[in-house]
């Protein structure tokens, strides 16, 4: 049995690291993407630079360099290309853009598998990702989480004569990693938690579960095992 003083000692290092590692991971990874985002400014010439204007406008001796000037830039960049093809002129122009991609061997599966991850992400017209399911996998009887990737899945659902529901079956700890299941309607189970809960759950290991109100519990179809 461990002495109290070694098991108080354990449960504030582990209470420390528990503070410490998120925030220096999201401080890194918040750093890297600053600094990505910061090379966009190589582009420009060095007599227009944010610093160097800000130094010519305030009449300062250096450059005034502030990180995060590229993260600027690129947003001003993506708005003003996204206002620029909303337009019937820049509907044109994009789609002679991906006719051009599409006769590129090479350059046509990586462009198009880019567009149509970007448009699963980022389009609300669709139902990717937007529901978390349980079903159950690899057998009966053993449960797991999906995501609801596509439910218009044409001939398969021809062919099988079922509602077909594809979902996509995650790997722990890493969750860009997976299976695509195809699953009949009737055996999913469409979850209360959020996607980015059941993100959580998944790199945990299913240490950190969502939680859920007790008013929610009780309306569950198995009993609850009893008090120890």
């Amino acid at each position: 049995m461990k002495h109290p003083f070694l098991r108080a000692l354990r449960r504030y290092l582990v209470a420390g690291l528990l503070v410490w590692i998120p925030l220096g991971v999201t401080i890194l990874l918040i750093g890297f993407f600053v600094r990505q985002m910061d090379k966009v400014l190589e582009w420009i010439p060095g007599n227009i630079q944010p610093s160097v204007l800000i130094q010519q406008l305030f009449g300062l001796e250096e450059p005034f360099i502030v990180p995060g000037y590229g993260v600027i830039i690129v947003l001003i960049i993506v708005l003003l290309t996204g206002i620029l093809v909303a337009n019937f002129v820049g509907r044109l122009f994009v789609g002679g853009w991906e006719s051009l991609m599409d006769r590129i061997p090479i350059v046509r599966a990586i462009y198009g598998g880019a567009k149509n991850f970007a448009e699963i992400v980022f389009s609300d017209g669709n139902d990717s990702f937007k529901n978390v399911l349980l079903i159950e996998y690899p057998r009966k009887g053993l449960y797991c989480l999906a995501f609801q990737t596509s439910s218009d899945l044409g001939e398969v659902q021809a062919k099988t004569g079922e509602d077909i529901v594809c979902c996509f079956v995650p790997t722990t700890p890493n969750p860009t990693s997976g299976f695509v299941i195809m699953v009949p309607r009737r055996d999913v189970r469409v979850l209360d938690m959020e996607v980015d809960e059941a993100l959580k759950m998944v790199i945990s290991l299913g240490v950190v579960v969502p939680t859920w109100r007790e008013d929610q519990t009780r309306e569950l179809p198995f009993k609850e095992p009893p008090a120890s």
